[in-house]
């Protein structure tokens, strides 16, 4: 039986021209691209390609917004502008290689234009708009990883230079812990139902709070009651969260619900304590990932080679990849990714396709054939002829009478007593494979011994595959001393007939 799972469950996704819509409306990239059309030869910038002091104002009324708060927001912007392509600045000494004329500052060597990206913006792909978004959130996972503004002014020398040093700042491990925060965030996102319904907004996962991001990155799965060291630990660290998650909002990564400010003067030489209340929870802190922010965090795992899937990688595949596939999948991402398959196939090809992609002997055929019935199921009585043409087949045979059986269908033949006990093993070994062994199994299990007298006498002598494992886990399922021990014994002259 297959044993692999991947960490990450699917996720459920809009389309690329959505997720596009809504990069183009996320507010830094935005105000990027409008500074991007107001700048030009005459915008002034300094040695590094950033506006000038002087230019914030100019900038900050091109975006709309008063000279207070427009001019950090205009810096910001600017620089997403540069390092994304949407504005070029070049070097514009007209070839000649002349430093500027004295008495004339740095500001004027450089000349800015439109970059290459900037015409993305009205006629490119939704794939090439992602891509310009995703090249934005990571200018800002690198401010959001950069050191605090107050510490680099504390490690200014007295010559000026920066002392990294003095910093205690490892950029490495600041963005691992951040992808590490993100990726738990996307993980609680996913979890329940591969993401269905987080991009529906309210109907999906409620925003989490930062004590629980920071402590799932801090406090050791194996502790008890935390100690004050790690206490202190995670409320440094969701201090730094609530910094960075600010600086990721306008991106549209996320939804933030920032920190309380007022919560900063009333834990002010508290003891350490994690909130237990709701309505302390809440002024910790809330965050959620948004759609875009799925999308991002996805293409951020997919480039560090994370096994990250999204429902609908599989539309394109065939009928074996995708009965293979959605064995991973939690039940409503697996429901999800079948509709998406189906509704690229007329409804008869989509069924002769199924069945015979579930055929098989290998250890995961089991699986297949419970999602194949399954996925029937979401065809309907149009798949009826293809599941009675496979009615004498020694595999398919009991899957296509149980489902003719729940269709209502009329005239079904009673299965042949080996078809009887085919089907029970490949059921449970199915069952085994997708869940382990859930309380449901060991009922499933119970009922089958108690309506089949003899029910080992026979079972052991079914060629199949996982025979004697499925004997093995009856064994260990049930809950009667007596009957354990001859499930036991089946298996047993299973393997030796093997």
């Amino acid at each position: 039986m297959t044993g692999d799972r991947p960490t990450v469950p699917p996720v459920r996704l809009p389309s690329d021209a959505e997720l596009a819509r809504e990069a183009l409306s996320a507010p830094l990239l935005a105000r990027a691209v409008r500074l991007a059309r107001w700048a030009g030869p005459g915008t002034r910038v300094g040695a590094g390609g950033e506006l000038v002091d002087e230019q914030l104002p100019e900038a900050a009324e091109a975006l709309g917004l008063s000279e207070a708060e427009g001019e950090a927001y205009a810096s910001e912007a600017w620089r997403v502008a540069v390092d994304t392509g949407l504005v070029a600045v070049e070097d514009g000494d007209d070839g000649e290689g002349g430093a500027p004329d004295e008495g004339e500052d740095d500001t004027t060597a450089a000349r800015v234009t439109a970059g290459d990206q900037l015409g993305l913006i009205t006629s490119g792909s939704p794939q090439d708009i992602l891509s310009l978004w995703l090249d934005a959130l990571d200018v800002v996972f690198a401010d959001a990883t950069a050191p605090v503004l107050d510490d680099l002014a504390a490690a200014i020398g007295e010559d000026g230079e920066i002392d990294f040093e003095s910093l205690d700042w490892d950029p490495e491990s600041e963005a691992e812990f951040l992808e590490g925060v993100l990726g738990n965030l996307y993980l609680l996102t996913v979890a329940d139902g591969g993401g269905i319904g987080a991009v529906g907004g309210a109907s999906g996962p409620g925003p989490v709070p930062l004590p629980v991001l920071a402590a799932s990155m801090i406090v050791p799965d194996d502790m008890g009651e935390p100690t004050d060291d790690i206490l202190e630990q995670v409320s440094e660290a969701m201090m730094r969260l609530d910094d960075q998650f600010r600086l990721l909002e306008p991106v549209g990564l996320v939804s933030y619900v920032p920190v309380d400010e007022a919560l900063m003067e009333e834990d002010a030489g508290a003891d350490a304590s994690l909130p237990v209340d709701d309505d302390d929870v809440a002024r910790y802190g809330m965050v959620r990932l948004t759609p875009l922010g799925l999308y991002g965090i996805r293409s951020r795992m997919l480039e560090a080679g994370v096994d990250a899937p999204a429902v609908g990688d599989l539309a394109d595949k065939d009928a074996h990849a995708l009965l293979d596939g959605v064995a991973r999948f939690p039940e409503l991402s697996a429901r999800a990714e079948t509709e998406q398959w189906l509704a690229r196939r007329a409804a008869v090809d989509a069924a002769e396709e199924l069945l015979a992609a579930a055929r098989g002997t290998d250890p995961g055929a089991p699986l297949r054939r419970l999602h194949c019935q399954q996925a029937l199921s979401l065809v309907g009585a149009e798949a009826e002829p293809a599941v009675r043409g496979v009615l004498a087949d020694a595999e398919l045979g009991g899957l296509a009478r149980v489902w003719l059986a729940e269709l209502g269908a009329r005239d079904v033949p009673p299965p042949p007593e080996a078809m009887i006990f085919w089907l029970a093993i490949d059921t449970i070994a199915a069952q085994l494979d997708a869940e382990g062994e859930p309380e449901e199994l060991q009922e499933l299990v119970e009922g089958l011994v108690g309506r089949h007298s003899g029910f080992f006498d026979a079972a052991w002598r079914v060629e199949h595959p996982a025979t004697a494992e499925v004997l093995e886990a009856m064994g260990r399922l049930h809950r009667d001393r007596a009957v354990s021990k001859d499930a036991r014994k089946a298996a047993f002259k299973a393997r030796s007939r093997a």
